[in-house]
């Protein structure tokens, strides 16, 4: 969600409560914004900490992975698929990062984001031995 629209719902939560029943509804508006900010932050932690516990730039399936990849998605959803940190990589820009995700067949995933969103993503494949 944008930002400014968040912001402009709990300004506008604050008015209507103040409009309907003065200062407790200016108190009650801000219970609720506080509450949305608090379950924000558990979900953050709670990925952080699925993340943490994983051998980092593992997947189960690098090929799943890279079929479950929008453009837009935010890091946290990145990790609640992924359950593991990437390992950072050498972004492709200064304001950008990179991080890349394995799987045991050798496939992975490089993920470039900028701003906290995923901006593209690259399956890579190794060389077939056979070939």
């Amino acid at each position: 969600m944008n930002p400014q629209i968040g912001w402009a719902l709990a300004a506008l939560a604050l008015a209507a409560g103040y409009f309907s029943y003065g200062w407790r509804g200016v108190v009650l508006g801000l219970t609720v914004i506080v509450f949305w900010l608090l379950l924000q932050f558990s979900r953050a932690l709670r990925a952080m900490r699925d993340a943490g516990s994983a051998p980092k730039g593992q997947v189960p399936s690098a090929v799943m992975l890279n079929a479950q990849l929008k453009a837009g998605m935010t890091l946290i959803d990145v990790l609640k698929r992924t359950r593991s940190l990437g390992l950072p990589q050498a972004p492709v820009a200064p304001a950008d990062e990179a991080f890349l995700w394995a799987d045991a067949g050798g496939v992975s995933v490089l993920v470039n984001l900028r701003g906290g969103k995923v901006t593209d993503w690259q399956l890579m494949r190794p060389a077939d031995a056979a070939g």
